[in-house]
């Protein structure tokens, strides 16, 4: 049994020993790598430190520049500064020494001008004795005293002014004769600017006169069908009333109101009235109305010789014809304007074809298609410039009712002949107490004048007729009795156009033979 156990002891103890002795070469090579560890780490330690050192360095020497440079920016901002307060204070210096300078002349100059007014003084008292000493010896020789002599050199020289005055004038109204045409030329162009409105109402309905009052049913059709089919199609008030043999359209707009007055004079002849029918029609007027626009334009231009206007333009004439303008008819108020222009210009020397192009376009913004914020003379302007007419053509148009400066020349005839044609007599209608109001007022003025016998206004206001005693009023008199109630009435009355004065002073004898 003990012989069995020794040789497993024995290996026990030789496993053992192999065991111990692995266990310590273990040991060794661990310590042995711990310290390789330790001495890499300590390595790489001190490195960390160096390149640590290094970037602190570098970092206070980067802080240390830029603190030079920010010192030494803020040290020559300072010697800036400062040599400027030097410069300032220089300066300051020499206008102070200037501003003493300045002061010692004056007080110099000051004490010179007693000195002269002192002298003066004196000068003055010896002028006065002299003065009365002349004066006396001149009435003690006269025997006058010098009242009496100014009173009578006063009147003297009252009758040498009238005399002298009464010549200038003469002088004055021959030259005035002789350079007539000059000054009318200087006078329309520069002066003639006044334009008078009118107070009126516009047309805004048309009358359609049917032949029975049997068809207003028919054109009211069954509840009412008819004539809101009407209204729908034409954008026109249809009014059905008692009016005897009429039917009333309402509408702001001329041409709709045209279109709806076609197409029921078609829809009442034809006899068929339905709403098909109806919208058949007037979709068939609204045509034949527009093709009559254009054609109304086109002859318009070649009538009045104006060629190259935009199609456009050309359209928006012919819609003229179809709106007034205090009940006179726009389109004849442009071609009369236009024609006034061209005789305007030929007299002036200016390009008659110009004149009479701005004449007949002055009113276009009166009738756009749409109907923006603006005055029709501005919105006409700019009509004008979108297609391509000339810049004093679109100032003319713009300009003539003062809404924009006028830089054209064509501008002011423009407008006197635009106020030309709406104030002639019967071109616009009035409200009749205002026109008679107005030929009251004139006469009525002139009869507050001594000497006047009676008063006549004439020609629908445009010439007040004077009549005076010839025992009251002498001839010269009447020619400042004349310019005299001429200003009053451009002061303190209202008209449009101008107004004629006409003074008759007459001597009539008169004798019966029995």
């Amino acid at each position: 049994m003990m012989t069995f156990l020794i040789p497993i002891l024995a290996a026990i103890v030789a496993l053992a020993a192999g065991v111990y002795g692995a266990l310590r070469y273990s040991t060794r090579n661990a310590k042995s790598q711990a310290n390789t560890i330790l001495e890499k780490a300590r390595l790489e330690a001190d490195m960390l430190k160096k390149k640590e050192v290094l970037k602190g360095k570098e970092e206070g020497m980067a802080i240390k520049s830029e603190s030079e440079k920010t010192a030494n920016a803020r040290l020559a901002k300072v010697q800036s500064s400062e040599a400027k307060l030097k410069q300032r204070e220089l300066q300051l210096n020499q206008l102070q020494g200037e501003v003493q300078r300045k002061k010692n002349e004056n007080d110099n100059l000051k004490a010179n001008l007693e000195k002269e007014v002192i002298a003066l003084d004196n000068r003055k008292k010896e002028v006065d004795k002299m003065e009365k000493s002349v004066r006396n010896t001149l009435e003690h020789v006269s025997g006058l005293s010098a009242e009496e002599a100014k009173e009578k050199l006063v009147e003297s020289l009252k009758d040498e002014a009238k005399t002298a005055a009464a010549s200038y004038i003469n002088d004055i109204m021959d030259d005035a004769k002789l350079t007539a045409n000059k000054e009318a030329k200087r006078i329309i162009v520069t002066a003639i600017q006044r334009v008078a409105t009118e107070t009126a109402v516009e047309n805004a309905v048309t009358v359609f006169h049917i032949e029975n009052d049997e068809i207003k049913g028919r054109i009211i059709g069954r509840e009412g069908r008819n004539i809101r089919a009407l209204e729908a199609a034409t954008g026109i008030e249809i009014i059905v009333d008692d009016t005897p043999e009429a039917i009333v359209l309402s509408g702001f707009d001329p041409v709709r109101r045209e279109i709806a007055r076609l197409a029921l004079h078609q829809l009442v002849a034809d006899g068929r009235i339905h709403p098909a029918r109806i919208e058949e029609v007037v979709a068939k007027v609204r045509k034949q109305v527009e093709e009559e626009v254009i054609e109304t334009g086109k002859r318009t231009a070649i009538d009045m010789g104006i060629h190259g206007l935009h199609p456009e333009l050309i359209r928006l004439i012919g819609k003229m014809k179809y709106r007034s303008s205090y009940g006179q008819n726009l389109l004849q108020h442009s071609r009369e304007t236009a024609n006034l222009c061209a005789a305007m210009a030929s007299e002036l020397g200016l390009n008659p074809k110009k004149a009479r192009r701005a004449g007949l376009l002055h009113d276009i913004g009166k009738v756009p298609d749409d109907e923006p914020e603006l005055p029709h003379a501005i919105l006409g302007s700019k009509i004008a410039e979108k297609y391509k007419e000339k810049p004093d053509i679109c100032n003319a148009i713009g300009a003539h009712h003062d809404e924009e400066e006028a830089t054209s020349i064509y501008a002011p005839i423009v407008q006197v002949c635009d106020a030309i044609s709406g104030a002639r007599p019967g071109a616009r209608r009035e409200v009749v107490e205002a026109y008679i109001k107005r030929l009251n007022d004139l006469e009525n003025l002139a009869m507050s004048y001594p000497g006047v016998v009676k008063t006549y206004a004439i020609q629908a206001g445009r010439e007040l007729r004077v009549i005076v005693g010839a025992d009251k009023i002498s001839d010269e008199e009447t020619e400042k009795l004349s310019g005299e109630i001429a200003k009053r009435i451009q002061d303190e009355l209202t008209y449009p156009g101008q107004v004629r004065i006409t003074v008759i002073r007459e001597t009539r004898a008169v004798s019966y033979a029995k």
